[in-house]
Formats: structure tokens, C-alpha cells, sequence
């Protein structure tokens, strides 16, 4: 099956003027993409995330390399058939409405759903836009503007989802529901390639991280890899009496760390000594890697 996403050797420089020297944004960076498969980008601001995205999506040409969607040279408008596409900062048309908007969307794809009316209602009802769905979208906030250009993303039903800071300018409650719309994207077979600085409410969704700084490419790697051989858990409880492997963090509560095997245990340590569990995670999570990947690139 053919790759959804294609990159090899891929680099980028912007020119500088006389007294400044380029500046190598990309420096021949590599990743592969399954169709089906979920990707977090992952890295600091001016790692490189935006700038392989704008070169995906042919808004700007490579320095070198090359890059492909679905075996196709993204220098090729053919590329982008069936992208859905959301910037950082959507900049939308502010004369139309959300209903427009996404009937446009439908009209530019040559999506022809059997009510176009209520397919674009249906997916500003998911992103809780049906309240404002007749409105001008001038003088709305980040975070609705926001919603309006997941909504059209979704709209247009595409086979690949390119999301550059898809959660910017969300509220809580509005990145919960993005996560869980990008979830079931997920579960019915959906590509996504996304960038994301809310590393704890995207953790959940992806399938592979790729953490980039400085314009390298650190690492590939799955959930599961981030784990390495260790694969503890950590737990906090409340409760007065103390329990082996369990230390003090504030008085009456207590953390600990765990082999996964021996949780059961840990738990039945806990209930015996009266202590009544408030949380319980993997010790090593996305965040936790991603400053790991970045002291090792610093040293």
C-alpha cells in the first residue's frame, strides 16, 4: 500500500540578507506515514513542524529532498486530493458564515454528499457551531474561528488530516471535544499528521511520534517505545499509615513507583493500610520523553 505521507532527505533553507547568514530550517529530514496511520510532530517553536507542513501542503517549495502524499510529488496540485488542511492561524474568509465556509469547502473538493445542507450542520453541530452557523464569522474568538476551520476540515471528508496546532486557542472543554473527534477519525481508518504543543491531551491519539528541534529529526517512535524496557506505573493515594515503596508527598499523601506485574500488589498494599488511590499513570509519558529527547540533542 502506498505511503500517505512520503518524506525523504527533506530540506529547507531561507535565505538571509546581505549581513545575515541563511538559516537551515530543515536539515534533511526522513519519515514515512502509513495510510491509517496517526503522527504527532512533536518539538519546540522554530524546531521545523510548520515549515515541513507548509511544504507538504505546497505552500512553499524544499530546499532539497523530496516529499510525496499517497506516491504523488507534492510539487503536484493532484497531491492534495482529499487534504484536509487547518494552519495554525486559520485566516477565514470574515464576510461568510460557517455555513458557507463549508459548503465552499464541499464545492472545492468536489465533495457531493446526498444533502450538502445538513452534512456541513452536521459537522458545525460537532464542533458546536450550529448556534452560529448563519453568523459572519467576523468578530469571532480564536477558538471559534478555530472550530470553524476543524469543521471544514472534517467536511470535506478527507483521507489524510494535516493539523498544525489544531487545540490553539481552545478552551478546555473545546480541546476535549477536538481529541475526541480526532479519536473516532482515527478509529474509522482516517490519516492524520499533526503538530501540538498540548502533549497530555493528544498523547492518547497518535500512533507514532517523531520529536524534531533544530530542524533534525530526534526520533521516531511508538507509544510503546517510549516506555523502553521499563513500563511503570506510577500511583498516588491518600491515607495516614506508610506503605513499602511508597514516600510522602504532602502529609496524609503518598507517591510511588511500580512495575506494571506488580500493580496489583502495590494496590492491595495500599487497601490493606487504608489508603484510598487518587491517581495511577505511566510513569513515562509524551512530555516526559519530549525533555528527554531535547537534553540529549542539547548535550
Amino acid at each position: 500500500m502506498t505511503a500517505a505521507i512520503e518524506i525523504q532527505n527533506l530540506g529547507k533553507i531561507y535565505p538571509r540578507n546581505w549581513a545575515t547568514p541563511a538559516f537551515d530550517a530543515l536539515k534533511g529530514i526522513s519519515l514515512t506515514v502509513d495510510q491509517g496511520e496517526v503522527f504527532g510532530f512533536i518539538g519546540p517553536n522554530g524546531a521545523g513542524k510548520s515549515t515541513t507542513i507548509k511544504i507538504l501542503t505546497g505552500v512553499m517549495q524544499p530546499s532539497g529532498g523530496s516529499a510525496r502524499l499517497f506516491g504523488v510529488d507534492v510539487a503536484r496540485p493532484e497531491s492534495r486530493r482529499g487534504l484536509g488542511y487547518v494552519p495554525e492561524n486559520p485566516s477565514l474568509p470574515d464576510y461568510l458564515n460557517p455555513l458557507e465556509i463549508l459548503s465552499m469547502g464541499l464545492a472545492l473538493h468536489g465533495c457531493k454528499p446526498a444533502d450538502a445542507r445538513a452534512h456541513c450542520l452536521h459537522w458545525l453541530a460537532r464542533f458546536g457551531l450550529d448556534q452560529v452557523a448563519t453568523k459572519v464569522v467576523r468578530g469571532f474568538s480564536k477558538g471559534m474561528a478555530q472550530r470553524t476551520a476543524l469543521a471544514h476540515a472534517m467536511a470535506v471528508q478527507p483521507r489524510l488530516l494535516i493539523l498544525d496546532e489544531p487545540l490553539s486557542g481552545l478552551d478546555p472543554v473545546g480541546r476535549k471535544d477536538v481529541v475526541d473527534i480526532l479519536f473516532e477519525y482515527r478509529e474509522n481508518g482516517g490519516t492524520l499528521f499533526f503538530t501540538s504543543h498540548v502533549l497530555h491531551d493528544v498523547e492518547r491519539v497518535a500512533d507514532k511520534f517523531g520529536f524534531i528541534n533544530e530542524g533534525q529529526l530526534l526520533t521516531i517512535q511508538s507509544p510503546n517505545d517510549l516506555l523502553g524496557g521499563e513500563h511503570r506505573v506510577t500511583i498516588r493515594s491518600q491515607g495516614n499509615s506508610p506503605v513499602a515503596g511508597f514516600a510522602p508527598e504532602t502529609p496524609g499523601r503518598w507517591v510511588g513507583e511500580v512495575k506494571r506485574d506488580d500493580l496489583w500488589k502495590a494496590l492491595e498494599d495500599l487497601r490493606a493500610a487504608g489508603h484510598q488511590v487518587s491517581e495511577i499513570k505511566p510513569t513515562l509519558t509524551l512530555e516526559s520523553a519530549f525533555f528527554r529527547f531535547l537534553g540529549r540533542a542539547g548535550e
